[in-house]
Order: structure tokens, then sequence, then C-alpha cells
């Protein structure tokens, strides 16, 4: 690919492979705030860790957190940041609250906003790298597979209580679309919604 982040020019995008399940694991949460950890300790088994549960989630073939939807941003010999992105389906099923985890009700319900999308799940960057066009440099990565892909849109959620991802992603001619109040039960985050961003390309 030809973009190359503003202040590192050697940084090579990099698919993820079974080795990088930790790797994977801390990104998913660092981008998450907290919220992968927290729902992964309901899902331990036997003597299992929480980043044992993520870990092994990243290992699954199938699924949208699979190391097969996975690419980092790689370079001065480490992986630096990454992104989590693969194709919506073209018609979504009615949401049914009662059989839905409630945290997950707005999210999904803002997912089903953008159809056929491609959505980008996670976006993360080792925070001694931010600042240097990596996260920039992701996000037009996942947008060339969509492309290749042949999908016209991409989307995103993002917390308000993240504002500089906000204005990231608008900056990269994202506009916010749709919103959703958060449930947040005991996971403590500063926002208070859940916003759908979309950009045609």
């Amino acid at each position: 690919m030809s973009f190359k982040p503003t202040h590192a020019a050697d940084i090579e995008l990099r698919k993820a492979t079974r080795n990088d399940a930790d790797h994977m694991a801390k990104l998913i949460n660092l981008a998450g705030e907290g919220l992968p950890v927290y729902l992964w300790q309901e899902m331990i088994e036997g003597d299992e860790t929480a980043w044992d549960v993520g870990r092994r989630r990243a290992l699954r073939e199938e699924g949208g957190f699979s190391y097969h939807n996975t690419r980092f941003a790689f370079g001065e010999n480490q992986i630096m940041g990454a992104i989590i992105a693969y194709a919506q389906p073209d018609h979504f099923d009615p949401i049914d609250p009662a059989e839905i985890p409630a945290m997950f009700v707005p999210i999904l319900e803002l997912e089903s906003l953008a159809p056929g999308s491609w959505y980008i799940n996670v976006l993360a960057v080792y925070p001694p790298f931010h600042n240097r066009g990596i996260g920039s440099f992701l996000v037009r990565a996942a947008e060339e597979d969509a492309r290749k892909a042949g999908k016209t849109s991409v989307s995103i959620i993002a917390s308000d209580g993240n504002p500089g991802a906000v204005r990231l992603y608008e900056r990269l001619g994202y506009t916010a679309c749709a919103s959703r109040k958060m449930v947040k039960e005991g996971w403590e985050n500063p926002g208070e919604n859940w916003i759908l961003l979309i950009k045609e390309i």
C-alpha cells in the first residue's frame, strides 16, 4: 500500500497469525477501554484468567475477533498497533433485547444501521507510539481492504468519552450518523453514548 504514517515511514502492515493472540488480546482491551476484560471475566472456564479468554477468542478461526480479521502496524522490530475489520452482513436479523446482554444492545442497534459496510471493530495503538500517524495508517489500510472486497462504505463505533478517537475519524472523512446511550452495568467509563460513524469510499 502507498500510504505511510507521517512520522514513521518504515511502518509496515502485517497480517496476524495464531502466534499473535497475546498482542491481540491486549490491543482489543485497549481499544475497548477495559470493556473486553470486563466481559471476558464472565467467560472464564476452569482455571483460566480473563486474559486467557481473550487469547482463546483471538485464536478462533471464525468470528469478528479472529486473527484472520486482524492487521498490525509493525515497525522498529515490534507491533505498534492493530486493526480488526471485516464485512458486515447485508441484512441484520431483528434484535431481541430479551436474548442479548443489555450492554450489547445499543452497539448491535448501531451496527444494524450500516448493513453491508466494512466494519472497523477494533483500532488500537500502544501508548508509546501515539501521535505518529499509526491510527490513520491502519484505518486507511482497512479502507483499502474494503475496496478490494467491493464495499462502498466503512463504519466504526466510538465512545463519546474518547473525543480524540472521534476527531481522528472525522479528520479521515467519517461522519457521525447515529448514537445510542451506553448500558454500562458494572463497567466504568466516562462516555455516555456510542456513536456510529460512516465513510463512503
